[in-house]
């Protein structure tokens, strides 16, 4: 869970763009290992995006996301060389805030 997300945030014409991919295993807690073990539950629970100090995402998630979750949305209110911030939370309570200026 080390890896950096990738962001990418565009300026269009009235708003901007912005796409997340995350690096997390998000882990349900039903899968099996090769030994027959329960693999405990270990996912993301909430996601939240900001910009200029402005919340313009808050998400709530749960088991069922896929590994390695990829986000995508759009807002107002920013333009080119504004930092766009992404920060998750998962059920071990670890974080990870990441950010990209806008293109």
């Amino acid at each position: 869970m080390a890896d950096p997300m990738r962001i990418r945030a565009k300026a269009g014409a009235d708003f901007v763009e912005v796409k997340v991919l995350m690096s997390h295993p998000m882990e349900t807690g039903q899968r099996k290992d090769t030994e027959g073990n329960l693999v405990p539950a270990l996912f993301i629970t909430k996601v939240v995006a900001s910009c200029n100090g402005k919340e313009i995402l808050n998400a709530d998630w749960g088991p069922s996301v896929s590994k390695n979750p990829y986000i995508a949305f759009r807002f107002r209110g920013a333009a080119a060389g504004d930092k766009v911030s992404v920060t998750w939370t998962d059920s071990a309570g670890a974080t990870r805030t990441d950010e990209a200026a806008i293109g």
